[in-house]
């Protein structure tokens, strides 16, 4: 017969097998990726659809798949919560953020958590909304910012939830040393995708006024200048790779493409006239800005300067931020909006919604209003991009820094 002692091994072989299998990492930190994901899935698929098929509803299949990205990161994460206040240890509570004299969490479950009652609780106002004023015409409505920001908390917990497991430098007795270097690997690959999506959130939030037609105008490198560095820097800095900006950025501009080329490959027609543009397959958002170009500009000097402080690196930094960015987008803009060959599958610039005109005169070429003209209007947009760039770098490393401290 089987002895207790026998059960109780078999158990503990039992439960060091399946964390062989996690290599120590909870099972709500793999959530909360997989949730970062998914939200950002969901809000690709649903800017699509607006552009494709046009009626929605609370219950959509692109709202579908945001509410179960955010609702499973709350409520994992406020599982956790529950189980730490309630049943944990004094060892599980003192690696947690004491909060209310009551409960345990970990920075990021707080993140994920707020992050998902906020955008469940979007979803009603947002439906309101469409039933009250009729479909958005813009990204930036008051649900959808409620919704944007409850979804980029579910990211920033993903990143932070890993975060504190990667700073640990933890040791398992059931892990070899093998098995620990790649715990580290996976929880910096896991970083690097929650901050791919999580700049990709960013980058489709502000996708009004980083479109095609802007290239060719001061305000597209004004606004990248301010939004984008401070995220490739503080999350190449707490990822602790010599490449992590490039990865991050890379990991961006691939998954952006792949679900919109995905998508217009599939079969879509509009169910809300007026129909001006008639269509057979999804419409999507055009191809991504170039980050993976002045990232890896980024990362190639963030090496060769490691040892200069933070304030004087900002400079150097910023500049070459900006200069790589113009340098490929500009000429690039010449061909996705102008060029016959942009308009494939590949690089997206044929897709267009059904509620605009094909004929429109500017589809292909740039707007008037759009494109920023003379040398001294360039010099002096350029000029105030450069201290945008410089802010948003300085704020990077700054956030970087205490990304590197983050443990719990």
């Amino acid at each position: 017969m089987e002895t207790a002692l026998d059960q109780s091994l078999g158990g503990k072989r039992a439960v060091s097998s399946i964390q062989q299998i996690l290599l120590g990492i909870p099972i709500y930190v793999y959530i909360s990726v997989v949730a970062s994901k998914l939200v950002i899935l969901g809000i690709l698929w649903d800017i699509a659809w607006h552009m494709s098929i046009g009626r929605d509803g609370l219950f959509s299949a692109p709202h579908v798949l945001i509410y179960i990205g955010a609702a499973s990161a709350g409520l994992f994460s406020g599982f956790k919560v529950l189980k730490t206040s309630f049943w944990g240890n004094d060892r599980e509570k003192n690696k947690m953020v004491n909060f209310w004299g009551i409960f345990y969490s970990s920075l990021g479950g707080l993140f994920c958590i707020w992050g998902g009652l906020a955008a469940i609780t979007s979803a009603p106002f947002d439906d309101w909304w469409h039933n009250t004023y009729g479909l958005d015409v813009e990204i930036f409505s008051p649900p959808h910012t409620v919704l944007l920001l409850g979804l980029m908390s579910v990211q920033v917990g993903a990143m932070v939830s890993v975060l504190a497991f990667l700073n640990r430098k933890e040791t398992f007795y059931f892990l070899s040393a093998s098995q620990a270097e790649r715990r580290l690997k996976r929880l910096q690959w896991m970083f690097v995708f929650t901050a791919g999506f999580l700049i990709t959130t960013m980058f489709t939030a502000l996708s009004e006024f980083l479109d095609r037609w802007q290239l060719h105008g001061v305000s597209y490198y004004q606004i990248a200048s301010a939004a984008f560095p401070v995220l490739l820097l503080a999350t190449a800095r707490g990822s602790g790779m010599k490449w992590g900006a490039t990865y991050i950025a890379a990991t961006f501009m691939f998954f952006f493409w792949a679900v919109n080329a995905t998508l217009r490959l599939l079969p879509a027609e509009p169910l809300l006239g007026p129909v001006h543009n008639r269509i057979t397959t999804y419409q999507t958002l055009g191809f991504p800005i170039l980050l993976i170009f002045p990232a890896i500009g980024l990362d190639l000097l963030r090496a060769r300067l490691a040892n200069v402080n933070d304030w004087f690196l900002a400079l150097p930094l910023a500049f070459i931020y900006l200069l790589i960015l113009v340098g490929f987008s500009y000429p690039f803009g010449n061909f996705i909006l102008e060029s016959p060959m942009a308009r494939s599958w590949f690089w997206g610039s044929s897709s267009w919604s059904y509620q605009n005109s094909p004929d429109w005169e500017f589809r292909y070429k740039f707007t008037e209003w759009s494109s920023t003209k003379g040398l001294g209007n360039w010099a002096s947009g350029l000029g105030i991009a450069l201290l945008l760039s410089m802010l948003s770098t300085r704020i990077g490393l700054a956030w970087g820094k205490w990304m590197q401290k983050v443990q719990r």
